[in-house]
């Protein structure tokens, strides 16, 4: 059996990204004998963040206002229930991720992405890491095996930004207003961090609709 192609659509500055990761993987847990391939796509929950990131309380208090205080401790939440200790006060700066998600486009042909998009969501949401600055993004390909050297000198260029642009629009064509969002089998696509049993569940019904497709 071929595998199932999972698309993640998702943005680094994203939380409820992190924790649908940690739900997709318990997910995955769940049907141990089901080939899968994962792959991490574009998307820019706030588009007008210019190159360098802009302040993060200025940028929490413009977009919620009174009410980040209480989004950010049921985010927080959820993270403990998936394993994660956010850090969000150590967050000086939300990025451009234009960078982020080149290195996620490039971490793929080399068997790398997941490795890589979990250094991304650490460094951003428990290091207070800069995920726009190059010489982070370069450390976090290394961990995960990758050139930093090469990563380092393609950030340096354009190579590719074209390639997200079309990704992110892409998305938007087929209907997807928020992150993550899961794709299975180019079939089935599921909004939201929702729970494994969910996740679980679509993976079943996709294999159910391919196997009827013969």
């Amino acid at each position: 059996m071929s595998a199932m192609t999972i698309d993640v659509v998702s943005d680094v500055m994203c939380p409820w990204c992190y924790i649908g990761k940690r739900r997709l993987e318990t997910a995955l847990s769940m049907r141990p004998d089901l080939p899968v391939d994962v792959r991490w796509r574009a998307y820019k929950l706030d588009p007008t963040i210019p190159d360098g990131g802009v302040d993060r309380v200025e940028y929490l208090e413009k977009k919620f206002g009174e009410k980040a205080t209480t989004i950010y401790a049921q985010i927080e939440q959820a993270g403990r229930d998936a394993g994660i200790d956010f850090r969000f006060t150590d967050i000086l700066r939300s990025p451009n991720t234009t960078n982020a998600h080149r290195l996620i486009r490039w971490s793929y042909g080399q068997n790398a992405q997941d490795s890589v998009v979990e250094g991304l969501f650490r460094s951003f949401f428990t290091e207070g890491g800069d995920v726009e600055d190059i010489d982070t993004l370069g450390a976090i390909a290394e961990d995960a095996g990758m050139d930093g050297k090469l990563v380092r000198e393609l950030l340096e260029t354009d190579a590719d930004k074209d390639s997200i642009d079309a990704e992110i629009e892409q998305a938007k064509q087929i209907g997807v207003q928020g992150v993550p969002c899961f794709i299975f089998g180019a079939r089935l696509a599921v909004m939201g961090a929702q729970a494994p049993e969910i996740l679980a569940d679509a993976m079943d019904k996709t294999l159910d609709a391919l196997h009827e497709a013969g």
